[in-house]
């Protein structure tokens, strides 16, 4: 089982050390006893950076273990891993985003049920509540710019069987994914349109 060290420390360069290299394709999987790096999955795009001197195309979850698709072979043993941070940043505002509209969602009476929050196709679906609201474009940004103003701080909620992601007083949500630390880092959230079909509500938005 590969330990996840972004779910408590947003630090970008860490000390690993690599357990497995083997060819693939027309390059290498490599496994970590522990990684910094966000693998694809939960609607976020993977981490990509560097494994020594080795590029990091992609990391995907595979069974209990994060594997590492590498353009070069590393060696067994320690090693220097580092993310690539312009990437990591931009993939953790648009999630962070994302759970805020999730958010506003709930506040209306409406159900999260999927999200995505890969650059250039950000969106968030509902399935209606009991008494559901209607939502607007202009509604949803008042919202959001409300908290962004305020700058609310992240809180983490760890323990042995789940991780929780939360900002100031907000509801949390089960997620693995990486967030901003606090939500004056998003700056601005656009949202593109609010449309609905066949009972489902989509959101779709961009930083701003």
């Amino acid at each position: 089982m590969t330990q996840r060290l972004y779910f408590a420390d947003d630090a970008l360069t860490a000390d690993a050390v690599v357990m497995q290299c083997t060819p693939h394709e027309e390059g290498f999987a490599v496994t970590l006893q522990a990684t910094p790096f966000h693998p694809q999955g939960g609607g976020q795009p993977s981490d990509i950076g560097w494994i020594g001197d080795s590029e990091v195309l992609k990391a995907l979850q595979e069974h209990d273990s994060i594997v590492h698709y590498l353009t070069q072979p590393v060696a067994l043993g320690p090693v220097q891993v580092r993310v690539d941070a312009q990437r990591r940043q931009l993939n953790t505002r648009l999630h962070s985003a994302g759970h805020l509209i999730g958010v506003v969602g709930e506040q209306a009476g409406w159900i999260p049920t999927k999200a995505h929050h890969w650059p250039g196709e950000c969106r968030v679906s509902f399935i209606p509540g009991e008494q559901p609201q209607t939502l607007d474009a202009r509604a949803i940004e008042q919202q959001l710019t409300h908290w962004i103003s305020a700058d609310l701080p992240r809180h983490l909620h760890l323990d042995a069987s789940q991780r929780a992601v939360s900002f100031g007083d907000l509801p949390g949500y089960p997620c693995g994914g990486t967030h901003v630390r606090s939500l004056g880092e998003l700056q601005a959230v656009k949202v593109l349109a609010v449309t609905e079909k066949k009972g489902v509500l989509s959101v779709r938005y961009e930083l701003d």
